[in-house]
Parts: structure tokens; sequence; C-alpha cells
């Protein structure tokens, strides 16, 4: 019987290709017979977009918003990434960091760019220069611009600004992990009896004032219907419930005028307590927090559906021996403070600095009251995503559309796990939470409701054990599980000015309800 062997000659993974096949017998005359193989490999195709990034007006020695440069092979060969720089006159301003390295035909990787300007300029700009081993584009380019805003004015000593804390002086010690924090001053309606308090949870996913009886000091007007009382039963995407009286206060939010309005004053012991919240928090130790500031999309916390039903499952009244389902007029339902603004009452802009993976004891940031009604609050390098009657957009995760929304209150990202993931659970107790080996790079495509526009966003998950073991408190790569929907949580606001629009207002970013980033 013949016996064959190959012999290969090593080149390059794509081009001219050679092979010797042998071929040994039994033939006295020829034992041995060679056949030469010859062929070529096409090459990889490199592709960059976009071509040119522009990072508009950055603070001073704050991280711009990652965008996203993506490097395609539409070539047949894989394509060999060698190498990813920054050059240019101000290069020391931006900076990279991607996942690419081999890139298989018909594939692509990602490379996120920042933009931390140091010092004021009419405009910085430099160049994403990459090197490949396509022989027809072994270099690729991407321009690269962005201005440093020389203002350094501490913006929380304007009047419509209020300065946020995640787990710093504002926040109550030993909090849970990305809490961010504000103060809100509170007084008996119609007097100069007033209390500044701290530990209030910020909250972009809910509508309104609460706090708990326990750290109020100040007597308030309770909200009635006839001869009794009303109460709000409010209950949250993470289990949690909130019960207690609706009372009047006077609200200050900022340096801006006082407001008066109805807020909830969160009480387990009022009434008769309804079965939605017989487990509602009973302090500010069991809950977290003080209170919870609501400065989401919406004017009032359930509108229309309970001013025209009483089975809406919210707001009650209570007498001595009973609370039961009742209709609510809108000006007697907890109102979003930001509404009743005389002057900044379209919206509201929250920004924070970029968080290094790894995450820090705490970050400082801001929430803007009003979108363009002031010249500190005028909007700039953002696309406006339009909300559903619900406050939601789409968001396109590994294939799958899911119903999405930004809320600050949320200290994670959350989402469902994609099929055949390699994200696994934490082991308990944290076992809603995400725990890789190694932090994950992930993308997924924003999309309003209206359907345009779309823009991808690229984002980070890491094992909340093992960096909760660490002193920090701050993290901008963590997340869990979702019950069928993506909840945009704090992480997404880390290096980004967000800008949510009310509904029934106006502004240079269309009529709420939005969002902008």
């Amino acid at each position: 019987m013949p016996s064959f062997s190959n012999i290969y000659t090593e080149i390059p993974s794509f081009g001219k290709k050679s092979a010797t096949i042998s071929i040994s017998s039994n033939d006295p005359k020829k034992p041995t017979v060679n056949v030469k193989l010859l062929g070529q490999a096409p090459p990889p195709k490199s592709s960059v977009a976009p071509m040119a990034v522009n990072f508009a007006t950055v603070n001073i020695g704050n991280t711009s918003a990652p965008k996203t440069v993506t490097i395609k092979n539409t070539g047949v060969s894989d394509l060999v990434i060698n190498d990813i720089g920054i050059t240019g006159a101000d290069a020391q301003d931006f900076n990279q960091t991607d996942n690419c390295s081999v890139i298989a035909k018909g594939s692509s990787c990602t490379i996120n760019v920042t933009f931390t300007p140091s010092s004021p300029a009419s405009k910085e700009s430099a160049s994403l220069s990459i090197t490949t081993d396509d022989p027809k584009k072994s270099s690729l380019g991407v321009k690269l611009s962005g201005q440093g805003d020389g203002d350094t004015t501490p913006r929380a000593t304007d009047s419509n600004v209020m300065a946020i804390t995640v787990n710093g002086s504002l926040c109550s010690n030993n909090s849970y992990v990305n809490k961010p924090c504000v103060s809100v001053t509170v007084c008996t309606p119609g007097t100069s009896t007033c209390q500044t308090i701290d530990d209030i949870l910020l909250d972009t996913g809910s509508f309104g004032l609460r706090i708990f009886k326990q750290a109020l000091n100040v007597s308030l007007t309770q909200v009635t219907s006839g001869s009794d009382s009303i109460a709000e039963c409010i209950q949250y995407g993470d289990g949690s419930s909130d019960w207690g009286p609706v009372q009047i206060a006077s609200v200050i939010l900022a340096n801006e005028a006082a407001i008066q309005l109805p807020i909830q004053v969160i009480d387990s012991t009022f009434g008769i307590v309804p079965i939605a919240c017989q487990n509602a928090d009973k302090s500010p130790t069991d809950a977290g927090f003080n209170g919870i500031l609501g400065v989401g999309l919406f004017a009032q916390d359930c509108g229309q559906d309970c001013s025209n039903s009483a089975d809406n499952g919210m707001y009650y009244v209570c007498n001595e021996s009973s609370c039961q389902g009742t209709v609510v007029p809108l000006s007697s339902q907890v109102q979003n403070p930001v509404d009743l603004l005389p002057q900044d009452n379209n919206g509201v802009i929250v920004e924070f600095p970029s968080v290094p993976l790894g995450g820090v004891p705490s970050v400082n940031g801001y929430l803007v009251l009003g979108i363009g009604t002031r010249s500190n609050n005028v909007p700039s390098g953002v696309k406006t995503y339009v909300a559903d009657q619900n406050g939601e957009f789409t968001t396109n995760f590994k294939g799958i559309s899911y119903s999405s929304y930004i809320d600050s209150g949320s200290n994670g990202l959350f989402f469902p796990s994609p099929s055949g993931s390699l994200i696994p659970n934490c082991p308990s107790p944290n076992s809603t939470w995400y725990c890789p080996s190694s932090t994950t790079s992930l993308s997924a495509t924003n999309t309003g409701a209206s359907g345009s526009p779309s823009g991808t966003v690229s984002f980070h998950i890491g094992n909340l054990d093992s960096l909760t073991t660490s002193s920090n408190s701050v993290f901008a790569e963590i997340g869990g599980d979702g019950a069928g929907e993506f909840d945009w949580g704090l992480p997404f606001y880390f290096g980004r000015n967000v800008y949510m629009g009310l509904e029934g207002t106006e502004s240079s970013l269309g009529s709420g309800l939005y969002w902008a980033y």
C-alpha cells in the first residue's frame, strides 16, 4: 500500500500558499513521488467607521462619554490588528480602549475613545491611528476633535444646580454601593420653619418627593378627601414599597424659589396598611435612605389613571377603621417638584464624570434644573431619544429588543442574561447580580420610541463579589438580571450629561417625553 505525507511551507495567513504531497510506494524505480501544490488565499479587507469623532464641548478636567469606533473585516482571511494609538498635537487629552487583536472574516471590533480636556482651547485635535496587515490599506485613521470649557466656576453655586454625591458627603454612613444622594429643604407651608434633609436618593425612575417620618421635624398639612386622609402605597421594581400619608409641604430645590406641593410622608404605621404595602419600608435604616427625590419624565406619580379610577392600587382614603382605594385629582397626587418650578420646569440634566473600571470611593455630580432655560443648561452635542407613554424606548441587546429606561435609582445595569451567556450570576446572597470570571465588554443599541435615532452604548460587567471586597463604593461595571426589560441604572450616567424632558414641555431638544445624551 502506498503511504502519503504532507509537507507545508509556512507563510502568512493570506497570499500565496504552497505545499507538497509526498507519495511513497513499492515501485522500485520511483519509490517516492512528490506533487507540488500551489494556491492563493484572498487577503483581509479593513474599514473603519466613523471617519471623524467630535466630542463638542467638555468641561475642563471632566472625561466625556465614550464614543465608539468600529473596525470591520469584509475580506476572506483574518485581519490582524498590529497597533492602535493616538497621535497628533493634542493626543494627551484623548484616550482609547479596545478589544481588537484578530478580526475574523465578516466580523468587527470596537474602540472606545474619550476626551479629557486639560485646558481651554479653541479646538483640540488628534488622530486615532490603526495599523493592520491588510496589504491594500495597512493604515487607518480617524480624526478626533473637541473643545475644553474654561468655565471653572463650581456649578453647584448656580441657583438651579443641586450637588449630587454618590456614596459621598450627602449620603449616610455605610450606604449601599452606587447610591446617588442630594439634600432637600422642606418647610412648614406658609412659614419660615424649614429643615434641610440629606441622604435623599436621587431617582430619575420615579416622580415626586417622599421622606420618612423619622427624618422630618417640621409639621406639614394633611391632604384630605372630605374628612378622610389621603395616603399612598408606592411599589418599586425591586419588590420594595413605601406607605404613608400625602401631605402638603413647601420645598426648596437648590436655591430656587420655594414651591408648595403634595409629598408622601413614609410611615408604615399610618392607618390600616393595604395588602400591597404590608412589607413596606419601616425606617431609613430599613430602606437605606431618608427619602426619595423623583425627578423622572412625568408631572405626577400616577396621573390620569388615578384621577379616573378608584381601583388604581396606589391611592387610598383612610379613616380610623379602614383604608380604601380612591380617585385622586391630579392636584392632590404626589407631584414632581421640577414641574412646579417657576422657570426651570421643563426637565433636568444629570451630570457625572467618568468612573474607571475597578471603582472609586465616591464621586460628585450635579442635578441641573431646566433645559435651555438659562446659560448653564443649554444642550450641546446630544441625541434626543423620544420616550413612549410609559417613559420607555427600545434597547436591542444580543439580537433581542427590550423595553428600556434610564434610572439613577437603580444602582446597577439590569438586563436579561443572554442565551448561552458567559455572564454567570453570583452565588447567594447576591444571586441576582452578575459575577463573570473577568470583566466583560458588551454593547447594546438604543432606539427612540419613534423609531429613530439609534445609537450604540458600550458597557462593561464585572464581578460584583470581587469588586465589593475593595474599599471602593462606586462602580461603572456592576449589573444583574433584569425581568424582561433593560434598566440603564446609575452606571449609565457616569461620563455623561443626560437630559430628561418632562411631559407636556418644550425645549430645543424637542417635546417631552424624551431622554437625550
